[in-house]
């Protein structure tokens, strides 16, 4: 049995066959981002306010240094993610790669600008 409108099976614009994938990936990093958003508000809540001396204190230790750069992966990559999927329902052909490429690696520098950042914080 197939699912497919006359219309689509003669364009030969079926199943794409990575919808699955992409939206179990959203569903694990939404998954995430329920537990991580408020541990990361209360974490960095809590190091706030201080002087540099005891921000610096704060975040090197391993929970607050864990959980921010938790934070920073799953969130960047389910924005990269939905933003992907952005792209590809409005924007077609080069353009659309091109800015498929683009927003793939800015979010890629991002995690590692941000990362670097929260190592030379912690260490």
């Amino acid at each position: 049995m197939q699912f497919l409108t006359d219309r689509k099976r003669a364009q030969g614009l079926g199943s794409g066959r990575s919808g699955t994938g992409h939206h179990k990936r959203m569903l694990m990093t939404s998954m995430a981002l329920v537990v991580l958003v408020p541990l990361f508000v209360f974490t960095f809540g809590t190091g706030l306010g201080g002087s540099y001396e005891e921000t610096l204190a704060f975040f090197s230790r391993p929970f607050p240094a864990i959980v921010t750069g938790l934070m920073l992966v799953v969130g960047i990559l389910h924005f990269n993610g939905e933003c992907q999927e952005a792209v590809e329902d409005y924007v077609h052909g080069l353009k659309g790669a091109l800015l498929s490429a683009a927003v793939t690696g800015f979010s890629w520098l991002l995690i590692a600008a941000g990362l670097f950042a929260l190592v030379k914080l912690a260490l």
